[in-house]
């Protein structure tokens, strides 16, 4: 293996060592393994409920939670794969890996990268170098570090691209893996190259830093550069990149990726992570302040040779095929063929050569899979594999020729799913499975989705229009599923319902995949989790009944409006009690009920409604009236409303505590402020829950801006910020309500003594 790769896992296997001596800190530990790819993460009994795949794992151990000194609970290892290039070898050991270390699943993510679950931190040092030993990496995988830096999977091949961006994309990741600079960033920071503007394999536009390929003529010469954007994101709260420079030189895009990560560690966010995002500088500082800084950061560099070394290999740069190129016999085709071909088959700009994507539903393939796989990439394509940020492989230089036989191979595999980036190919986060994050079972539903459509598709087709949809889940706000791109995106979060927790997916409408991911769509209303599946086809129904001559979905989201696609969610929303109708109170592939010991029948008089209720339901509505605002170009009302709606939240948990409690807004907030966030009772112990904490400061530093500009992009942020808001509430009085629930319990017990009920709220 490289030495410098050897070298850095022996200090890593050194460092686990020390931390089992107890001579590391929990807190320097956590950002050490980060870095090195290692995460925590959600133990789930060794298996998930997506039905897909049967996850078990590779030795007996048992759930724990606690500081890093116990060393029993398995994790997760994220392993980095730039621009997602993968040649046979590498596919070799990750599929050995996976097989010997977890749970013989390799799973590929929306940035790329190769995932794998259930691994003993014990194994890690030896996994790495394996990887080492084929030229893959872990390092900054995860932690407040540089990501892996992605691009379009159809780089080199693509039809429209102004010119091959791969070796550019290498050199960057590279060039900023361990680099100094890069080493005191009080967040991740990540880097995407598109080769044209128009399509959305790169997406630039959800990325702190994103180079779009771009030529011009100079001097009689054609010169390569690239459009530069910056501060884009998704999360919780998303961020449209903005133009930082039109024309950028190919010879500059490693200086300026330099010093803009300089001035992102000098000044972002350390403390508050919740805005410690480059996003979140360049909007207090900015755009033209921050592009003033980067370009004086960048004068003042010392000059490195790496910056230019490698543009003198750039235009000898190619792929080698591993076959001549030649034309498809179109006369012997049989109908699935073609159904694959129609989908997962791109013709290629150089003559003779497709790329053929390989679908994996919801990313995940066997080591099986995987191993087998790479003989067939040796055999038909060589080292030209690629991961996609649609969580799929691709085959690129295949000579069109092999395409039947390449198919057989693949069916032989169980790979040759056909539906590529269509509705069928479901993007989902892990979710419930695996993420101490998850919220709700995203993979669960992501799988039945998948399952229904590809099944549809086999036995009567699906609507052309219906088809080209994308459908992309989170299991909670943090978008790894990016759920804000999508047609029609979820993201996971539960309600109360009659003493139970039920778990529903907050719905979204009318994102834009395509243009480097131009248009984010916009919270709607919350669906029962396992209503989402009947909700999809109303939805898609009124789409094909109602749409105009050629009407793509975004349009029509946008010609009909909020309160029409409100109501979809309205007639949808709806939960009956317990006892009418048990499946809403459990998640998708998981038998488990949410909660059940708090459920209560036999009340023959209607269910008394807490206040608190009706408070949250009345904030959601304010804030569904800002998007309205908002759709109607009423910056400063959407804004307000969305403000409003936060106060409406806060309010109604104050009064679970103080109930004569007025409409003043400095009384709200200040009561909030003592009872709820100087008391950390807002942020949730859990880490399966939501970072309250982080959201409680989205009303108090909108309360504190007095002299407040209004913008459309400011009240588009604050209105997702408000959503956010009011999910943490509903999180927080959920959490209340239970400790209240368990109070009373113990109380009634032999021996307790019964509190009056506002002492045991108030407590």
């Amino acid at each position: 293996m490289p030495a410098e790769l050897a070298r850095e896992i022996d200090v890593y296997e050194g460092q686990i060592e020390l931390k089992k001596q107890g001579k590391i800190e929990d807190k320097l530990f956590a950002e050490t393994r980060l870095r090195r790819g290692s995460y925590g993460q959600r133990y789930d009994n060794g298996q998930r409920h997506d039905g897909l795949v049967h996850r078990t794992l590779p030795y007996p151990t048992q759930a724990t939670k606690g500081p890093e000194t116990l060393w029993d609970a398995p994790g997760m290892q994220r392993i980095k794969i730039p621009f997602g290039g993968l040649n046979p070898d590498q596919m070799d050991v990750l599929a050995d890996v996976a097989e010997e270390y977890s749970d013989a699943i390799c799973h590929i993510t929306t940035r790329q990268d190769v995932q794998l679950h259930y691994i003993h931190i014990d194994d890690a040092p030896d996994l790495m170098r394996r990887l080492a030993s084929v030229n893959i990496t872990t390092r900054e995988a995860c932690g407040n570090s540089v990501r892996n830096v992605t691009a379009c999977a159809l780089a080199g091949v693509c039809r429209c691209e102004a010119f091959d961006t791969t070796p550019y994309a290498k050199a960057m990741a590279y060039h900023l893996l361990g680099h100094p600079d890069t080493q005191d960033m009080g967040r991740k920071f990540k880097v995407a190259f598109s080769g044209c503007k128009t399509t959305s394999c790169g997406l630039t536009n959800i990325h702190d830093l994103g180079f779009i390929a771009k030529t011009w003529e100079e001097n009689s010469a054609t010169r390569r550069g690239f459009e530069v954007v910056v501060g884009g994101g998704l999360g919780a709260v998303p961020y449209d990149a903005k133009l930082f420079e039109e024309t950028l030189p190919e010879e500059e895009i490693l200086p300026l990726a330099q010093a803009t990560c300089r001035v992102f560690a000098r000044l972002g966010e350390k403390r508050n992570r919740g805005r410690a995002r480059m996003k979140f500088l360049i909007e207090k500082i900015g755009l033209d302040e921050f592009r003033r800084l980067v370009l004086e950061e960048r004068k003042g560099l010392r000059p490195d040779p790496r910056w230019t070394d490698y543009l003198h290999d750039v235009e000898r740069y190619h792929e080698t095929p591993a076959r001549a190129a030649a034309r498809l016999d179109l006369a012997r085709l049989d109908p699935e063929f073609e159904a694959w071909r129609a989908t997962n088959v791109y013709e290629q700009r150089q003559a003779g050569y497709v790329a053929a994507t390989v679908t994996l539903p919801l990313g995940d393939i066997t080591s099986a899979q995987m191993r087998r796989l790479a003989d067939v990439a040796r055999e038909y394509v060589g080292d030209n594999v690629r991961a996609t940020v649609e969580q799929n492989l691709l085959l690129r230089w295949v000579s069109e020729a092999d395409l039947p036989a390449l198919y057989a191979e693949l069916k032989r595999l169980d790979l040759a799913l056909p539906g590529a980036g269509k509705i069928e190919d479901v993007v989902t986060c892990p979710g419930t499975d695996t993420c101490k994050l998850g919220i709700a079972a995203s993979r669960g539903l992501g799988a039945v989705l998948h399952e229904s459509y590809v099944h549809r598709q086999k036995s009567g087709g699906i609507d052309p229009a219906v088809r080209d949809l994308h459908i992309k889940m989170s299991g909670c706000f943090n978008s790894c599923g990016q759920h804000h791109l999508a047609d029609i995106g979820f993201y996971g979060v539960s309600r109360k319902i009659g003493g139970a927790t039920v778990p529903h997916f907050r719905v979204l409408m009318g994102g834009e995949w395509e243009n480097n991911g131009a248009t984010y769509g916009l919270t709607i209303g919350a669906v029962p989790s396992k209503r989402i599946p009947e909700f999809i086809d109303h939805v898609t129904q009124k789409y094909l009944a109602d749409r105009q001559d050629g009407e793509r979905f975004k349009d029509y989201v946008g010609r009909i409006g909020k309160k029409a696609l409100k109501e979809m969610v309205d007639a949808y929303s709806a939960v009956p009690p317990y006892a009418v109708d048990r499946t809403l109170y459990s998640d998708w592939r998981d038998p488990r009920e949410f909660t059940i010991s708090d459920i209560t029948t036999g009340e023959c008089a209607g269910e008394v409604v807490p206040q608190i209720e009706f408070d949250l339901q009345a904030a959601e509505q304010r804030n569904f009236e800002a998007q309205i605002h908002l759709e109607q170009n009423e910056a400063q009302k959407a804004d307000e409303a969305a403000y409003h709606s936060m106060l409406i939240a806060a309010k109604g948990l104050v009064r679970m505590q103080l109930w004569d409690l007025g409409d003043d807004p400095e009384q709200i907030v200040g009561e909030f402020r003592s009872r709820f966030y100087d008391t950390q009772l807002f942020q949730s112990p859990d880490a399966g829950q939501y970072a309250g904490g982080k959201f409680a400061l989205y009303l108090l530093n909108r309360h504190a801006e007095q002299d407040r500009v209004f913008t459309a992009e400011k009240a588009r942020h604050l209105v997702e910020e408000a959503q956010l808001f009011i999910e943490a509430a509903y999180s927080c009085y959920q959490r209340l309500s239970e400790q209240q629930a368990n109070a009373a319990k113990a109380a009634a017990a032999p021996g307790g003594v019964t509190r009056p009920e506002s002492q045991q709220a108030a407590g």
